[in-house]
């Protein structure tokens, strides 16, 4: 597998994730559900990063 595809999948299980906790934490005020949602999205924001130079690499 290319790294970008490895990277899209964690992505992706990050997101699902994320959007699990948020839904906890919005719907119910589950406060260690906000704190998973945003631990997720920071992680989300590191992998952008990393899959953004790797697409760019691929694409050269």
């Amino acid at each position: 597998m290319s790294k970008t595809t490895d990277l899209y999948s964690s992505m992706s299980e990050l997101w699902s994730e994320f959007d699990e906790n948020h839904n906890r934490f919005a719907e119910k005020g589950n406060k260690a559900a906000g704190t998973r949602a945003r631990k997720a999205a920071g992680e989300i924001k590191k992998l952008v990063t990393d899959y953004r130079k790797a697409s760019v690499a691929e694409s050269k």
